[in-house]
């Protein structure tokens, strides 16, 4: 099965910049269509929620409106790889940040939960 290793993760100071990283390997899941890989975030005493995503196939991504203008997902030179460019950090995004694989139907909203059945282990991102 699919393999997600994050890396990136770290303590910044309000206002910095981070930048997480995922490399999936084991990869088999073809054709692309609709498989997303995507970055969600859990803090300590909260749900895990829904940061970005993208669309292998095409590359189109969704930013969530709460880091909208701040995140930026995208995919890395190697295959099967997506970055998540985070700046103008702020207290509140301190969480520890999971890469995730899944496919997710045209329509659908893409940061679903429910609809990633592949999770890496995480990277603690600590803004303070």
């Amino acid at each position: 099965h699919v393999q997600l290793v994050e890396s990136g993760g770290g303590l910044v100071q309000p206002g910095g910049s981070l930048r997480l990283s995922c490399a999936a390997s084991n990869f088999t899941e073809f054709p692309y269509n609709n498989y997303c890989l995507g970055w969600f975030r859990q803090a300590p005493g909260k749900d895990r929620e829904g940061v970005a995503a993208i669309y292998l196939a095409d590359g189109d991504t969704i930013v969530d409106d709460s880091v909208k203008g701040r995140f930026t997902i995208s995919q890395g030179n190697r295959q099967h790889t997506i970055h998540l460019q985070m700046t103008s950090l702020k207290p509140v995004d301190t969480a520890v940040y999971y890469c995730a694989a899944g496919r997710v139907p045209y329509g659908d909203w893409i940061l679903t939960i429910s609809l990633y059945n592949y999770w890496g282990h995480g990277t603690q991102v600590t803004v303070s």
